[in-house]
């Protein structure tokens, strides 16, 4: 991994500026910093989980206000949502996503400025918090997140989970959205819920309350705990500081984007 981790390189960038939206031609101010450089800011600002205000300016990047601006710009035109696509559609022609199966959890993260989205952690002696739920696929590629509050039960989002997964192109025929089945631990069993997937057809095979767990199901769900370890390496997502939840989804969606974009360049070297 580089040292660097906030810089850009050109191959990402090709696909990222296409998405961008067009700054404003008569736009009042000084002359905007560039997109870019601002991109790096908030990259840094993802891996280092530093103030806004402390972004370093010897960087190039811009104050924290204009790189805070620009990445809350970049979040209402879907930009990081539409980047998350485009690299699993390229995953997915590579033949690097596993549709049999994907696999569902939940993960606590402190909240340390509270927040929209935010409650008691009962994990974490009823301290401020979220909590991020999950889907990846068969070999641990984030396919969609949900940021809400700490004390959400995880079987909520189940359905939230599996029909938020985007249509992923990159193979002959009409884009996927449903893996073949559905792994999750003891917080999702719910008759409802299996059956909702049945109908989506979704094979259910999730573990009952009460009963000895599935027999070979750890080894098949430890993607779902590689992946947060992955998305929690960026230190902004460990700690949640922006008070407002899309914001974070913003952070959340970039760093899916990145998680996504690293796979993607080791199956091409």
């Amino acid at each position: 991994m580089s040292t660097r981790p906030w810089i850009v390189d050109d191959d990402l960038w090709a696909l990222i500026e296409p998405l961008l939206p067009p700054w404003p031609e008569r736009s009042p101010g000084p002359r905007p910093v560039p997109a870019r450089l601002c991109l790096q800011g908030i990259l840094f600002v993802l891996n280092n989980d530093i103030a806004w205000q402390l972004l370093p300016l010897e960087l190039g990047f811009g104050s924290g206000q204009a790189c805070w601006r620009r990445l809350d710009r970049w979040q209402k035109a879907g930009v990081f949502d539409q980047l998350h696509r485009v690299l699993l559609a390229e995953l997915n022609a590579a033949g690097k996503l596993d549709w049999s199966r994907a696999c569902v959890d939940g993960s606590h993260v402190r909240a340390g400025k509270g927040g929209a989205g935010t409650g008691p952690s009962p994990v974490d002696r009823r301290k401020t918090g979220g909590k991020h739920h999950l889907i990846c696929d068969g070999r641990g590629a984030p396919l969609e997140v949900i940021t809400t509050a700490a004390n959400v039960n995880d079987v909520t989002q189940t359905l939230a989970l599996v029909d938020g997964i985007p249509p992923v192109a990159g193979r002959p025929g009409r884009p996927r959205r449903r893996p073949d089945a559905l792994l999750g631990d003891k917080g999702y069993d719910s008759n409802p819920s299996r059956n909702a997937l049945r109908e989506r057809r979704i094979l259910p095979v999730i573990s009952r309350k009460g009963c000895p767990n599935i027999k070979g199901m750890g080894k098949l769900r430890y993607v779902v705990e590689q992946t947060f370890a992955l998305l929690h390496h960026f230190k902004c997502l460990a700690v949640r500081w922006e008070r407002r939840t899309e914001l974070h989804d913003a952070f959340v969606s970039l760093a899916c984007s990145l998680i996504c974009w690293r796979r993607l360049k080791k199956t091409r070297t």
